[in-house]
């Protein structure tokens, strides 16, 4: 296995400390598109890189290497990864893996019963209350999508703030923020480094819905209030994007400043770089392992067929 294998891993690591405080130099449209990427790539290296980890180990069982057939005193020789390291790889992945398999199974089955419940719902109005005392609001994604607000909600806030949060939510639902939070959860399962860039996800899609609100109602205080206050008095039960999501005293300190400045700057092409020498660290070790492997395949036919292809 040859080293360039640790690539596609140092990158998911410089990933999990540089990208979510690059972001923050960003508008949070941007932020939000650059670290939902990042971290669903992030993902994919760091699952590729593990495999081929796992199956440096799994090349050198000769029940396996019989099926090529390849020579396992080749690769012992020639493959600098110690067999306890690929076994602890292959642990990892398959764990990785199969709590991935179960949060996106339980996810799916959340948006299903989500987009079942707004087709269910009496009549195609974006507006939904609900009587109940708790305090939420939320965005159900459907066709057509729903704002939920419950009535506990409507009697804490003020008739000006509640169109601020109603603005939130129709942000949400007209940019899909949803999809956005469940790639970035699933890809934080399946590559725990990537945590950090899920959490500072989440924030951006919140504030991305929050400057969209507060452009909307051209009110940047009246919202802030309004979320305070919705977030004091409740928080939400369920998935969905909500007003009250991510870190609100965060939030509520963003809208009270300037407005986030509209301008360049080179974090995007940092992160962008990162991703690219990951892709390609990925690339290079897939492409020498199969270079190792078609020169065991040629050493066992040397040694066992003559030369010729071993049928």
């Amino acid at each position: 296995m040859p080293l360039s294998v640790a690539v596609p891993l140092a990158v998911c690591v410089l990933l999990a400390v540089t990208a979510p405080r690059l972001s923050r130099a960003l508008v949070p449209r941007v932020a939000a598109w650059m670290l939902t990427c990042a971290a669903a790539v992030g993902a994919a290296l760091w699952t590729g890189a593990l495999a081929l980890l796992a199956f440096a180990g799994l090349g050198r069982v000769r029940a396996v290497a019989a099926l090529g057939p390849w020579s396992v005193s080749f690769l012992h020789t020639q493959d600098p990864v110690s067999t306890p390291l690929a076994c602890a790889a292959g642990t990892v992945l398959a764990g990785c893996l199969a709590w991935a398999a179960v949060t996106a199974y339980r996810r799916g089955r959340v948006l299903t019963a989500a987009y079942r419940k707004a087709a269910r719902l009496p009549d195609d109005r974006e507006l939904i209350v609900v009587d109940a005392p708790r305090i939420e609001a939320f965005a159900l994604p459907g066709r057509p999508g729903r704002v939920v607000v419950s009535t506990g909600m409507l009697r804490s806030l003020e008739p000006a703030e509640w169109e601020a949060v109603l603005a939130h939510e129709q942000a949400h639902l007209r940019h899909h923020h949803h999809a956005f939070l469940h790639v970035l959860h699933l890809a934080a399962v399946l590559c725990p480094l990537m945590l950090p860039l899920a959490r500072e996800g989440e924030y951006a899609v919140e504030r991305w819905a929050d400057e969209e609100a507060a452009e909307a109602v051209g009110d940047r205080t009246l919202l802030a209030r309004a979320l305070a206050r919705a977030a004091l008095a409740g928080q939400p039960a369920h998935p969905a994007p909500a007003a009250t999501g991510g870190p609100v005293p965060r939030r509520v300190r963003a809208l009270l400043s300037r407005p986030p400045a509209r301008r360049r700057t080179g974090s995007l092409l940092v992160v962008t770089l990162l991703l690219l020498l990951g892709l390609a660290g990925l690339g290079q070790a897939t492409a020498d392992t199969r270079a190792l492997y078609e020169q065991a395949l040629h050493t066992y036919a040397v040694r066992h067929c003559g030369g010729h292809p071993c049928r």
